[in-house]
């Protein structure tokens, strides 16, 4: 799953089963690892999949580390020829803002 699990790797099938798809590269992660994934790729509905009991420290950590891949990652597209590269620098742009927002926050 790239790396994480999220509630749109799964489907339901004609007769109403769940079902994982795009299960590539699938490992093992804490609650608070998946939570920090959930919470960028849901935003502000992130609050509806949240469990009681993540350890907040360590979820603020596990948002750090999710938001500091996409600072550079896409940058890499961008400065190589990649077409329209505007939308890959936003995408930076925004995880930059993430990142330094977390460092404040982050004990």
């Amino acid at each position: 799953m790239h790396g994480e699990l999220g509630p749109d790797y799964v489907l339901l099938d004609a007769d109403g089963h769940p079902v994982l798809i795009d299960v590539e590269g699938l490992l093992y992660a804490d609650a608070e690892w998946d939570h920090a994934f959930v919470r960028i790729r849901f935003g502000f509905h992130h609050g509806v999949l949240r469990v009681p009991g993540l350890d907040e420290d360590r979820l603020r950590r596990c948002r750090l580390a999710t938001h500091l891949f996409p600072v550079s990652g896409p940058l890499r597209p961008a400065e190589g020829g990649f077409p329209r590269p505007e939308g890959m620098r936003a995408i930076a742009e925004h995880h930059t803002g993430q990142t330094l927002s977390l460092l404040r926050t982050v004990s």
